[in-house]
């Protein structure tokens, strides 16, 4: 008698599955997040390629990874915590439909723009520094590093500096990366053409990643100078959309093309990652978690 032969398109993800397979794309892609931050954040009008080759002429190469534990850190707290509660909250609200899809990345997204603000300020400031004349750098050795020392010399609620916009970017972000992914791959795999294989992960992240980065650029410019802010610099989020609309309704989307950059291969790496995790470590139907 031939052994049943498992159909693995029926695993489902473990909650955690999220947060290493962002962290595994964090790895991959933080040149391009450091190019992005460091655009967004300065006032001059310098290109991608120039601020590329500035930085490493005059650091080095390695200092295209400066902040990575940062990085790392972020997707350990923000990425796990939206995609954790994504996954887990499948079994309370219906996702069948594009609106039961909508609202629970909503508040997964929420839930991990709070949990991640620390992380993601310590990470932009990390990335910041490459571009810094060397007095002005704060060279935090490490995230935790980063954190002890934002703790210390500006108190706790500097932590959460910026938590406003990183949770309402958080909310667009998971919208438009989880939400339209699942969407995107559930209208694929409806047709006769695509089937649940890299292909169709390949193609869904990357549809879900152009969209996420449009929805979320105005909110990403905005969280970045928040948390790269001196004490002081700007009294609230008013004063900082005026500080930025003085550049004209495209300074909201500065930066936009290393961000796609950035958030589009970030996107389908965390994807594919993230289904060869369920695959092939996933939970069947019948198992418990």
């Amino acid at each position: 008698m031939s052994a049943v032969v498992e159909d693995k398109s029926k695993r489902l993800g473990r909650w955690y599955f999220g947060g290493l397979a962002s962290a595994g794309a964090a790895c991959c892609t933080h040149p391009l997040d450091l190019v992005k931050v460091a655009l967004q954040t300065q006032q001059g009008k310098l290109s991608v390629v120039q601020l590329t080759a500035k930085v490493v002429r005059e650091q080095g190469v390695l200092a295209l990874y400066n902040g990575l534990s940062a990085s790392v850190l972020r997707q350990m707290t923000y990425s796990m915590t939206r995609f954790g509660i994504y996954e887990v909250g499948k079994k309370h609200i219906n996702t069948d439909t594009f609106l039961g899809k909508i609202t629970l990345a909503s508040l997964s997204g929420c839930f991990g723009g709070i949990v991640g603000t620390p992380a993601d300020m310590v990470n932009v400031r990390m990335q910041n520094d490459v571009k810094l004349p060397a007095e002005q750098r704060r060279n935090y050795k490490n995230a935790v590093d980063g954190l002890i020392k934002v703790y210390r010399q500006e108190g706790f609620k500097r932590l959460f500096s910026g938590a406003t916009t990183a949770t309402g970017r958080g909310v667009l972000m998971t919208v438009g990366q989880i939400a339209f992914y699942d969407q995107i791959k559930s209208m694929l795999l409806a047709t006769p053409h695509f089937q649940d294989n890299l292909a169709t992960h390949f193609t869904a992240s990357l549809a879900a990643g152009a969209i996420a980065t449009t929805l979320t650029q105005p909110l990403d410019v905005l969280k970045t100078r928040s948390m790269n802010a001196k004490p002081g610099e700007f009294k609230g989020l008013w004063d900082i959309v005026k500080f930025t609309a003085r550049l004209g309704p495209m300074g909201f989307f500065k930066g936009y093309i290393p961000a796609f950059v950035r958030l589009g291969p970030h996107t389908i790496i965390t994807f594919v990652f993230l289904e060869q995790l369920r695959l092939n470590f996933g939970i069947t139907p019948l198992q418990k978690a």
